[in-house]
């Protein structure tokens, strides 16, 4: 059973209604369909309505009949906005790196999203935890304290932001973080590439 951020994910694509073009302009029905891939005519049927979506091996049999690529399949109109939704227990909680004492955790917000404008992250910094490793990329970059104090080095400077702050800057500078004070903290980052 998919979960409802994935099965929204994929529904985005509308793979059943592109099979289901691509069939109508052949003129072939629903049974002949079934004949060229292996597919019983009520599974082709769902996956056209959208109540089940083809695994890979199964959507290539389908594109073989019709002559295209997977990427037909997945290839967004130009005509339709991008919208991902991400629920909370579908976000995977990772260490900013590998051992016992992260300086904090981050799960992204719009992982879904292919060819990303921007990346958001959901970031928590743990009472006591030490400060991240100075680490600089392209672009630009956002942090919004939610909870919390939270130190951000940048280019020889320190600024402390209190919750409902938030910082621009140029992450081409080498910066790091570090949660401030007694208790946890929590944040919202995100970064654009220029």
């Amino acid at each position: 059973m998919l979960s409802e951020t994935l099965a929204a994910g994929l529904e985005q694509y509308k793979i059943g209604a592109k099979i289901r073009t691509l069939r109508l302009k052949k003129k072939l029905r629903l049974a002949q369909l079934g004949e060229h891939t292996g597919l019983s005519p009520a599974m082709l049927s769902k996956i056209e309505r959208g109540q089940l979506f083809p695994t890979l091996p199964t959507l290539l049999r389908i594109a073989l009949v019709f002559g295209v690529g997977l990427e037909h399949f997945f290839v967004e109109g130009s005509d339709r906005p991008t919208i991902a939704v991400v629920r909370k227990e579908d976000r995977l909680r990772l260490p900013d790196r590998p051992g016992d004492a992260p300086s904090y955790f981050f799960e992204s917000l719009d992982f879904p999203v292919t060819n990303r404008r921007l990346q958001a992250y959901y970031a928590e910094f743990p009472a006591g935890s030490q400060a991240s490793e100075s680490h600089q990329h392209e672009g630009a970059e956002l942090v919004y304290v939610l909870r919390g104090r939270l130190a951000i080095s940048i280019a020889g400077d320190e600024i402390v932001l209190e919750e409902g702050d938030a910082m621009y800057f140029d992450s081409g500078a080498a910066h790091s973080y570090r949660q401030e004070g007694s208790s946890a903290c929590s944040a919202m980052v995100v970064t654009a590439p220029e």
